[in-house]
């Protein structure tokens, strides 16, 4: 059961998975969204050109019926005639056609942005299987294409209709009025019909465009067992990535190892904790820890120590703060200042009896730690 429940595609699509999908050319598209677009920039290229358009077309209707001297008597004329004719409609009709074909262009744009995909232009060939061509004629898909097909059909239909019924007196009237009072008369109905169709239209785009979005994402969706892969994909196997941070761990930890030599003094807790600082007058402004660890590292770290002549001072208080608060590479912070530099006196009066002999240096006792930097005294109060 378990196994079933993470095929299932139950899971939200990734924004991997969206790009993807869109690079491939797999984007929602709304159809009736394109046809409303475009019907409503011929309706506004009309209003806005038809003038002009008008008086175009009359005149090319004139020039064509009419017929001159020249053309009558000598008929290898007449080609280069409907040549001229031709091209001057073609003028006439070339920005309602640009309007159109911007509007068929741009108005995928309002649902996904602009989108250039190569691999849509590619042959599919799968499509091209018969057997798969008849399952897609019987799919859930293709019904829901039908129903929305007569539904559209039934809105645009019913509403066309409606505006002739409304206006079904005044069509009736047209047959005994004069052209001149007939045309306009007949171009204000087309208008208000083509408006109530408009509205027909908006009504089903309106349904249309969430339902694309809606399919869209569905197709998209994941099975648990994709996520899984994609993200494997993406952040890496945890198992790869748990030893290659284990691997960091182990490469900190040497490099640390390395600077224990180069430290002045090691203060420990005395088993628990040990913290190794170096200070270099010339070049620092205050310590800098250069190690550090608890338990068997701390161990170790007093072995290193030991080995390379680093001295080794039990402050406990001093190294519980330093192994709580600073980290590797940092310097120490001014609460410490007072506590560090009677540690490193300490280690220099050392280095001058180990040098020059005399009285042993007496070991600090007390540093002063603030409690608010200890945490064995703020577990205490």
């Amino acid at each position: 059961m378990a196994e079933d429940s993470d095929l299932e595609r139950t899971e939200e699509p990734s924004q991997r998975r969206l790009e993807q999908a869109r690079e491939e050319g797999q984007v929602a598209r709304s159809r009736e969204l394109s046809t409303f677009a475009v019907l409503l920039a011929g309706g506004a290229g009309l209003w806005l050109m038809g003038g002009a358009l008008s008086a175009q077309l009359t005149k090319l209707v004139r020039d064509g019926l009419t017929l001159g001297t020249d053309v009558a008597f000598h008929p290898d004329l007449l080609l280069p005639r409907l040549y001229t004719l031709s091209l001057e409609a073609l003028v006439a009709f070339a920005p309602l056609m640009l309007l159109l074909f911007a509007a068929a262009a741009l108005s995928p744009m309002l649902l996904n942005g602009w989108m250039f995909s190569g691999k849509a232009l590619l042959p599919n060939f799968a499509k091209l299987d018969p057997i798969a061509g008849i399952g897609r004629m019987f799919s859930s898909h293709s019904l829901v294409e039908l129903g929305k097909a007569v539904g559209k059909a039934a809105v645009v239909g019913g509403v066309g209709a409606w505006a002739i019924w409304y206006n079904k007196e005044t069509v009736l009237a047209l047959s005994v009025q004069s052209p001149t009072e007939a045309i306009p008369l007949l171009g204000r109905m087309m208008w208000l019909t083509f408006a109530a169709i408009m509205g027909g239209m908006l009504l089903i785009v309106a349904v249309d465009v969430p339902f694309q979005l809606w399919e869209h994402s569905k197709k998209l969706k994941m099975t648990k067992e994709e996520v899984r892969q994609e993200s494997r994909e993406t952040e890496g196997d945890p198992q790869i990535k748990s030893r290659v941070r284990s691997l960091q761990r182990e490469m900190a930890r040497r490099r640390m190892m390395a600077e224990i030599p180069t430290a002045d003094v090691v203060v420990t807790n005395p088993t628990h904790y040990a913290v190794a600082l170096r200070y270099r007058e010339r070049n620092m402004k205050a310590p800098v820890v250069v190690a550090k660890g608890s338990h068997l590292l701390a161990a170790r770290i007093r072995e290193i120590a030991i080995v390379n002549n680093v001295p080794v001072l039990e402050a406990p208080a001093l190294a519980r703060a330093l192994h709580k608060h600073i980290g590797l590479g940092e310097v120490i912070p001014e609460a410490l200042y007072t506590a560090v530099a009677e540690v490193l006196a300490y280690v220099y009066q050392l280095r001058r009896y180990r040098s020059e002999g005399g009285a042993m240096p007496e070991m600090p006792r007390d540093l002063p730690v603030p409690p608010q930097l200890d945490p064995a005294a703020q577990v205490s109060g």
